[in-house]
C-alpha cells in the first residue's frame, strides 16, 4: 500500500454502462501492467464482481451501506462486496454521504474484514474528523471542483497540504488522497509534491476519448 494510487471512480456515467464499464476496467489493468502504477477501478456496483474476478484489476466498491447482512432488500453489504472480490471501498463520497456514526462503523467493519477503507471528505476540518476514525485513506475533494476543469492542486493547493499535515498529526498510518478536477500528470505530480499518496478522479478518465492515453499520462507522474 506504499505505492502512490490512481483511483478511478466510474460513478454512474453512461460512458461506463454495460460492456463499456468492463472496457474501462480493462484499460486500468492494461496501463497498470504496462507501467507498474497502482490503478484502482471503482466500477458501478452491477459490474463489481465481473471487474474483480474476470478483469483482475484492483477493485474497490463505490460505496457500502451501513447495514448487517440479512433481510436488506436493495442494500449492499460489506460481506457482499468482499465476496464479489473487491479489496476496498469508498466511504462517504459527496454524492453518497453517510452519517458520522455510519462512517465510523463502516471503517471498523472494513478493518475486521480486511478491506481497504477510503473516506471522502470536503475540507480540512472534516478530514481531521475522518482521520480520527482510522481509515486507510482520507480523500479530500472540494465538492465545488468535482467534475470541473480546474484541479484542487491548482485552485487551492493549501487544502491538500493542510489536510496532509492535519491527518499526519492525528494518525501517521492514515494516507491522504486528493481529488476534484484532477486530469493530468501535472495534477498528479503536484498532489504528490504536496504530500498526498495519490489521487481520486472520475470524469477525467471516464469521459475521455482515449482513457488508456489519459491513464498512461497520469501514471507517468508516479
Amino acid at each position: 500500500m506504499n505505492k502512490p494510487l490512481i483511483v478511478v471512480n466510474f460513478k454512474a456515467y453512461p460512458e461506463v454502462c454495460g460492456d463499456k464499464g468492463i472496457d474501462l476496467a480493462e484499460a486500468c489493468k492494461k496501463v497498470a501492467d504496462e507501467t507498474g502504477a497502482r490503478i484502482v477501478a471503482c466500477p458501478q456496483m452491477v459490474d463489481l464482481a465481473l471487474t474483480a474476478q474476470t478483469v483482475g484489476c484492483e477493485t474497490w466498491a463505490q460505496s457500502i451501506d451501513a447495514v448487517e447482512a440479512g433481510g436488506r432488500t436493495g442494500h449492499t453489504t460489506i460481506e457482499a462486496v468482499k465476496g464479489a472480490g473487491a479489496v476496498g471501498t469508498l466511504v462517504n463520497h459527496s454524492e453518497c454521504r453517510k452519517l458520522l456514526f455510519d462512517t465510523g462503523n463502516l471503517i471498523e467493519r472494513c478493518r475486521k474484514e480486511d478491506l481497504i477503507s477510503c473516506v471522502c471528505t470536503n475540507d480540512v476540518r472534516v478530514s481531521k474528523a475522518a482521520a480520527a476514525m482510522g481509515p486507510d485513506y482520507v480523500a479530500v475533494e472540494p465538492p465545488e471542483l468535482i467534475g470541473g476543469d480546474i484541479s484542487v492542486t491548482t485552485a487551492d493547493p493549501s487544502i491538500v497540504s493542510s489536510t496532509v499535515d492535519m491527518v499526519r498529526n492525528i494518525d501517521k498510518g492514515v494516507k491522504v488522497l486528493c481529488g476534484a478536477g484532477v486530469k493530468s500528470s501535472e495534477d498528479v505530480s503536484k498532489a504528490v509534491e504536496l504530500g498526498a499518496s495519490g489521487v481520486l478522479l472520475a470524469s477525467g478518465v471516464v469521459k475521455a476519448r482515449d482513457p488508456v492515453g489519459v491513464l498512461r499520462d497520469l501514471s507517468s507522474a508516479i
